[in-house]
């Protein structure tokens, strides 16, 4: 099923070519049944092309409708579907077609915060913002029962999809995870949703992650985690950089020839630094005054 553009006639001309066929038709009626004896039989006819005249009048009126823009009207007859007119304004077509509006305009919603397990199996809730815009009209109508039920309820079927294929966080280098890959995570949240939508003649703009956090029941342990985490990726980094200056202290000094240094004190020279360096606390210096044998 696809769209299928049909013409429509103008409202308004149509509109008031009825209205001077109603006011024929009274006119006509009101001859018909006038007190002329000598009328006769004309009369009797006359009223009677002034009912028929009403009638014709008043189902042409029912073949008006309205079109807004960025909307389509789909047609149909007697079950048979005719096409789509998206010409605004005020339009008339056969009396006899049904009409059913369709929005074409763009659209919004935020799913509801959903409990799932991501990729590693730690309980999160997720939530997304999705940009939806209806493309066909028909497929939209004929295609599913309800489109915008079908969208709400695709859109928290792929999001959940989607939350299980990733990591909360990212534990490897390169590993894409759901809270720092945030353009991968919408693009294939994107892709899931055209793909199951494709069939309702809905087009999807934009997916994005609105809401992510770790389930309420494991949301304290999974923070002191990161904490360690963190930790540890800061004291790594300190650990590096002290090392590196013992290194430079030490082929500064014997470079300059300032002291020499056997084995043993050099050992004594990086332990005493390292603590320097990476204590969290400031160290309390002690003043040897005696000789260094």
């Amino acid at each position: 099923m696809k769209e299928n553009p049909t013409r429509s006639l103008p409202g308004i001309p149509f509109l008031l070519g009825v209205l001077l066929l109603a006011i024929l038709a009274v006119w006509m009626f009101v001859t018909g049944l006038g007190p002329d004896p000598d009328s006769g039989l004309a009369s009797g006819w006359l009223a009677l092309g002034g009912v028929v005249v009403a009638v014709v009048s008043f189902l042409s009126l029912i073949g008006l409708y309205k079109v807004e823009p960025n909307q389509a009207a789909v047609l149909s007859l007697f079950g048979k579907y005719v096409g789509t007119v998206k010409d605004n304004g005020l339009r008339w077509n056969n009396p006899f077609y049904g009409k059913r509006k369709v929005s074409m305009r763009v659209r919004n919603f935020e799913s509801g915060k959903l409990k799932v397990n991501e990729l590693d199996g730690s309980p999160i809730e997720i939530a997304a913002v999705i940009v939806w815009q209806v493309v066909d009209s028909a497929e939209a109508v004929y295609n599913v029962d309800d489109y915008e039920s079908f969208v709400h309820i695709q859109s928290e079927s792929a999001l959940r999809t989607m939350a299980t294929s990733y990591p909360y966080d990212q534990h490897e280098e390169g590993q894409v995870a759901l809270r720092s890959h945030a353009a991968e995570i919408s693009q294939h949240l994107r892709d899931e949703l055209s793909e199951r939508l494709a069939d309702a003649g809905v087009k999807v703009l934009d997916a994005r992650i609105s809401h992510l956090a770790y389930a309420p029941e494991i949301a304290q342990a999974m923070l002191q985690r990161q904490q360690a985490n963190a930790i540890i990726a800061a004291r790594t980094r300190i650990v590096a950089g002290a090392v590196g200056m013992v290194e430079m202290a030490l082929n500064e000094l014997k470079k300059n020839g300032v002291i020499e240094l056997d084995e043993e004190r050099k050992a004594n020279m990086v332990s005493n630094l390292l603590v320097v360096l990476c204590s969290d606390r400031a160290t309390q210096p002690v003043v040897n005054t005696g000789s260094l044998y």
